[in-house]
């Protein structure tokens, strides 16, 4: 067969093939995945399907007769087991597939702790597919104890989702604060003190030196500032890595994942790569976009490169965590910050930040503030900015602002 083979079916794969068929490509498509649940939405896997509040067919992303309907062939529960880009075609359980593009969409790994210090032991979860979400399902019940290791979006949020079952939680962060990485201290500190108010026990710059066995499973974890506790299960949340280890034995150039052009393109013929496990070129250096919104945008940049639109992918980052009852939104990247103004609305509980470098607005937080959310995203996409003193002062009408 020929046509267009797409690796990975998650949300770059699935938009890839639905956008492909949108702009009329009339060659063979087969999506491959490895797991065995049609293509779904993972970021509700650390809030609502845990908490029961969505069933597994809400999270899946088109109804199954989808990819019937629109000449996909949908191969899940399939492992490729090579890519031979001068033949242009892969190995899949001992047969051979022929393509005339091929779009990786790989996503990502989950990091996980050393066996040595315990990262092997069952009640040891990390959460990152509906395969993680399921086998740790039982464990959230009222009473328990657990330990989650990272202070991220994802940790936070599965700390969120236990201490709401009644789970007796403890957070740990080798850094000096929760989000480090991706946050200024005011956003992390609202979110210290909001899991402080559900009983969460947030420890910073402690880390985890080994858990401990007990009768056969993990049962106690031995921290970096030498104190001890006892635990039922643990949640490991300290990143994520490109999947690219296909494109890697194929030759294909990696560069912190699967290097590709402002086309998708990677270094092999009419190869491309969209999503977790891509690193593009942003404003003069190599980033890798770990969002869903980036995921479906780039994918469906590289599906119109392949009809010869020759689309350069401008990537407008947004991102988003829910946590309790709240909604935070990010709208830009905040690389490169170097002051953090606050906005609060008098008349609720909405307030935001604001990322500048000098004059120039580069991100905002919103939280349960989605005016402030949808003017800092349309600012930052049209490359204008709102200057501090108008985005503190609680007397400019956002609002206003989106009809301009």
């Amino acid at each position: 067969m020929s046509g267009t083979i797409i690796i990975g079916a998650g949300q770059a794969g699935s938009a890839a093939a639905a956008k492909l068929r949108n702009l009329g490509y009339e060659g063979d498509i087969t999506l491959i995945g490895a797991e065995t649940a049609p293509p779904y939405q993972r970021p509700p896997l650390s809030k609502k399907y845990m908490l029961g509040e969505m069933e597994l067919e809400r999270l899946y992303l088109r109804p199954i007769d989808f990819y019937e309907t629109n000449n996909i062939t949908l191969r899940l529960g399939t492992k490729v087991d090579a890519i031979d880009t001068t033949e242009q075609s892969i190995s899949v359980q001992g047969e051979t597939l022929s393509y005339d593009n091929l779009i990786l969409t790989t996503g990502s790994w989950p990091r996980k702790l050393p066996a040595k210090i315990g990262g092997d032991l069952p009640g040891v979860y990390s959460m990152r597919d509906l395969a993680d979400a399921d086998a740790m399902a039982h464990e959230f019940r009222e009473g328990r104890r657990t330990l989650i290791i990272g202070g991220g979006y994802i940790g936070l949020e599965a700390a969120a989702v236990a201490a709401k079952k009644g789970v007796n939680v403890t957070l740990v962060e080798m850094a000096d604060r929760i989000l480090q990485r991706v946050a200024a201290p005011q956003t992390s500190d609202y979110f210290r003190a909001a899991h402080t108010a559900q009983g969460v026990d947030i420890r910073e710059g402690v880390g985890l030196d080994h858990l401990i066995e007990r009768d056969g499973r993990v049962g106690a974890a031995k921290l970096s500032d030498g104190s001890e506790i006892e635990i039922d299960f643990a949640i490991v949340g300290v990143g994520i890595l490109p999947a690219s280890e296909l494109a890697a034995a194929a030759g294909i150039t990696l560069e912190n994942g699967i290097k590709v052009d402002e086309f998708g393109r990677t270094s092999a013929p009419n190869v491309y790569a969209a999503g977790d496990c891509a690193s593009l070129p942003y404003k003069g250096e190599r980033i890798r976009l770990e969002s869903v919104q980036n995921a479906i945008d780039q994918a469906e940049n590289v599906a119109a490169n392949i009809m010869g639109q020759d689309v350069p992918y401008v990537p407008m980052p947004w991102f988003w965590s829910d946590q309790y009852d709240i909604k935070l939104q990010i709208a830009g990247l905040n690389r490169g910050y170097d002051a953090v103004y606050e906005r609060r609305d008098a008349d609720n509980d909405a307030q935001s930040f604001w990322y500048y470098q000098s004059d120039t607005l580069l991100a905002v937080d919103a939280i349960n503030d989605s005016r402030a959310y949808m003017v800092g995203k349309r600012l930052i996409e049209m490359g204008k900015t709102l200057t501090p003193q108008e985005a503190m002062d609680p007397e400019t009408n956002l609002k206003a602002l989106l009809k301009k």
